[in-house]
């Protein structure tokens, strides 16, 4: 029987399972040498906890490692219903607000910062707290002459603000076809590589109704950029290929500068606004001239929920410009769970329908 003990939060509405108990030690010098160990070694795991009875389709996870560099306090690796990802935003923020409120890591000397290593690259995140002021009855008197309740130690984080790795546009107006409708495709990397379409080109309006057409055309628009180009990262090639299509469009919200879905990994949806995602649409926005550096890029979400955005640097990546986005949100913990696997369910090792 393995036990497998997690703590579950939401990003935005994106689930985040970080496994605390019961995963192998990924061995490796760097992240992507301990991805490829998880693949090689601990991948039935993964769908062990991302598949059904124990998960669903469009269920995300991470574990926390090692560092690899000196200065970071751990690395992180993300997982999904395929298998795992280079970076992932939602899950920096999700992982960060779990670490700091359960204290699974010891932040930097300003008790807030945490410094990740990804397979993408360093990582640095920040939280920020609101401090619970209201006094515990059963302290009132103890501690203080003067009989005054003490206040509550825990402390909430409100927010996550976190400084990406550089992001930039690989290739600008790709020339995609899907279905009948030829459209174009901005390649940009924000973490990830991404395949980056207007919606209202694409024929396809960004709700919940129309997931399924989404679906099927974010994995063909995918499948088609991959066939006709390799995407790879110029400094990396260990970060190749098309994570993810992000259909954009107008936002609901008058707040919002863009409204967006992500349609990633094996046709699943990101609830969030996809923070890595985020970074890459920030790098095209701004390759067009359209990003403004005094006010914060606003991205929405398929269920409305929002990502703020900001250049908080600028830099270069081989011979292309990019921008050192830093992205912010908010994540809660919604449970604990210890997972059981019996070696003799034949089901044990998760499916999908």
């Amino acid at each position: 029987m393995i036990r497998l003990k997690t703590i579950d939060a939401h990003a935005a509405g994106e689930p985040l399972r970080l496994v605390v108990e019961g995963f192998p030690s990924p061995r490796g010098r760097t992240m992507l040498d301990k991805r490829e160990w998880l693949k090689r070694h601990a991948d039935h795991l993964r769908r062990t906890l991302m598949l059904e009875p124990r998960g669903h389709a469009d269920m995300y996870g991470a574990i926390l490692t090692e560092p690899v560099s000196p200065g970071s306090h751990a690395g992180v690796l993300f997982m999904h219903n395929e298998g795992y990802s280079t970076m992932c935003g939602h899950g920096v923020v999700a992982v960060t607000t779990i670490a700091l409120e359960r204290g699974l890591l010891l932040p930097g000397g300003d008790g807030a910062t945490v410094v990740y290593d990804s397979p993408a690259g360093t990582i640095r995140a920040r939280g920020h707290f609101a401090a619970a002021a209201a006094a515990m009855p059963s302290d009132v008197g103890e501690g203080s002459a003067s009989g005054a309740p003490r206040e509550s130690r825990e402390r909430r984080v409100t927010s996550v603000a976190f400084v990406n790795v550089p992001s930039f546009v690989l290739r600008g107006g790709f020339p995609v076809k899907i279905g009948t409708r030829q459209i174009r495709a901005d390649v940009a990397f924000g973490g990830s590589f991404y395949a980056i379409v207007d919606s209202e080109a694409a024929g396809l309006p960004i709700d919940t109704a129309h997931l399924p057409e989404l679906r099927r055309a974010g994995m063909e628009i995918k499948r088609a950029v991959e066939a006709a180009q390799i995407i790879a990262h110029p400094l990396e090639p260990g970060l190749a290929g098309i994570y993810g299509t992000i259909f954009t469009g107008p936002p609901n919200d008058p707040g919002a500068d863009l409204r967006n879905v992500t349609i990633f990994a094996d046709a699943e949806v990101d609830r969030s606004p996809c923070g890595t995602g985020t970074c890459a649409v920030m790098a095209v926005v701004d390759a067009m001239g359209l990003l403004s550096e005094d006010k914060p890029f606003v991205h929405e979400s398929l269920i409305g929920t929002r990502f703020t955005g900001r250049i908080a640097g600028r830099t270069a990546v081989g011979e292309y410009q990019a921008i050192v986005p830093e992205i912010e949100g908010s994540a809660w913990i919604t449970g604990e769970h210890t997972f059981l696997v019996d070696d003799a369910d034949p089901l044990g090792g998760g499916f999908r329908v």
